[in-house]
């Protein structure tokens, strides 16, 4: 048991992105950041026996590649991306950003989000290393992140992979949950809590398709 708990959360925004699209889409609701860490930080401090006053998340990090300014003027994103951004804020949560960019192949528009991935990692491995976290929390379902968490565990950090699939196309990486040494699937644990479901969601008012564009 430890005396005082320090988490460092780290989120894949692009992941976090299609949990909400996926359940907007379901049920009109988004996940509430607030409630979110609140979740992380008494589940933690239950495991460890302590009191939650004693588990502190003392570092929030989100990582995802955006639109410049015009392009997402022009597809309708920058209200959206900005109350986003005010959510982290209020939460403490610093972002971390790289541009966007569209190719055109055969006649169809790809957009490319290049080294977010890496940006990811190094940082999440570097802040563990200075900051000595207790737990380090990952929002993904990135197989890419696989050796992130086997070299953090190499730190003696504990490593919780955080997860909601709520889809089979974003179900998560097989050889990423073998590797993480604690993980927490949401879409069962609400399933088997609805309390929870109501705590971690936020009912939207507006329809789930919103002619502002997607929310983060």
């Amino acid at each position: 048991m430890l005396g005082y708990v320090s988490i460092g959360v780290f989120i894949d925004g692009g992941y976090y992105a299609k949990v909400n699209r996926a359940l907007k889409a379901m049920e009109s609701s988004i996940i509430r950041v607030r409630s979110l860490f609140d979740f992380i930080t008494g589940r933690l401090a239950y495991e460890e026996g302590i009191n939650p006053s004693d588990c502190q998340i003392t570092e929030a990090h989100y990582f995802r590649g955006r639109y410049r300014v015009k392009e997402a003027y022009d597809k309708h994103l920058l209200y959206n991306e900005r109350k986003f951004e005010d959510t982290l804020i209020e939460n403490d949560v610093v972002f971390h950003y790289k541009h966007l960019r569209e190719v055109e192949k055969d006649g169809v528009v790809q957009v490319i989000e290049k080294g977010v991935d890496v940006w990811f990692a190094l940082e999440a491995y570097e802040l563990a290393t200075f900051r000595h976290f207790d737990y380090v929390v990952l929002i993904t379902g990135d197989a890419d992140h696989e050796m992130l968490v086997r070299k953090l565990k190499a730190l003696k950090i504990k490593t919780v992979l955080l997860t909601w699939n709520l889809t089979d196309v974003d179900a998560t990486s097989p050889l990423l949950k073998e590797e993480a040494g604690h993980h927490w699937e949401l879409s069962q644990l609400v399933n088997q809590d609805p309390a929870l479901r109501t705590h971690l969601l936020y009912r939207l008012r507006e329809p789930a398709i919103s002619p502002l564009g997607d929310d983060f």
